[in-house]
């Protein structure tokens, strides 16, 4: 079976690409400081609790109409700015976040040139997302969410409420919210609440760094006006 990648929702099969995936099972340093102090042995480990950008390079080949299919695949590539949603079909049940790096160097081969070999190369971030955690739970009383994963995860909320607002609570963490018209999203990724495009901030009270779904089993609360929350977990693996 041939394997192919995705990207921002194109597939390289499209242009007749194809990939082998000898290179994609590297894993991620991790994030940490070590200070030396005089008189003592070893170091001391300042640990992030995070960990660095992974290189993911797809050796690919493509077997026929190479000059024009490169060129549009090319420039679809280039197309995009930051990150995007990286697949492939060794590993359908994950996705990462992936900035292309560009700079293709084709070896051509075959007659006429038409057939190829490169590296299709970006620049990572260390998580494979998992699709599972793509799946929003609903909760309109209190429950429990399960992280089947050994890495907090930072989810997205959209909570449903009235204008007096409430609580929600993700197992110790306490997310405090003075203000909601029919519903506000929060983002523990990005750091951010919204509706819309419009900015919520100001109606939220939270410390975004510290609310994860941590691994295992997680209770989820709501009180006030609060009628309903969805949670997507954005669990990963590395």
């Amino acid at each position: 079976m041939k394997q192919f990648l995705t990207f921002a929702g194109k597939s390289s099969h499209d242009y007749g690409i194809w990939i082998s995936g000898e290179s994609l099972y590297k894993s991620p340093e991790r994030k940490f400081d070590e200070i030396s102090i005089p008189g003592r042995n070893g170091t001391i480990i300042l640990d992030e609790k995070s960990f660095e950008n992974i290189p993911v390079v797809y050796p690919a080949f493509i077997t026929d109409n190479m000059p024009e299919r490169i060129r549009d695949f090319v420039n679809y590539m280039n197309s995009f700015a930051g990150y995007q949603r990286l697949e492939d079909t060794y590993a359908p049940d994950v996705f990462r976040l992936a900035q292309y790096k560009g700079g293709l160097d084709v070896k051509t081969k075959g007659y006429m040139n038409r057939m190829g070999e490169f590296n299709v190369e970006f620049n990572c971030k260390p998580q494979r997302f998992l699709k599972s955690g793509e799946v929003a739970q609903t909760f309109t009383a209190n429950g429990n969410i399960y992280n089947n994963t050994r890495y907090a995860s930072k989810p997205h909320l959209r909570v449903y409420g009235s204008t007096s607002g409430g609580t929600v609570g993700i197992g110790d963490y306490i997310i405090t919210i003075s203000r909601i018209n029919s519903y506000v999203d929060i983002d523990c990724e990005l750091m951010d609440a919204y509706k819309g495009t419009t900015n919520c901030n100001k109606y939220v009270s939270f410390n975004a760094d510290e609310v994860e779904l941590e691994s295992g089993n997680i209770g989820i609360s709501f009180s006030g006006s609060i009628t309903k929350v969805v949670i997507t977990p954005r669990t990963f693996i590395l």
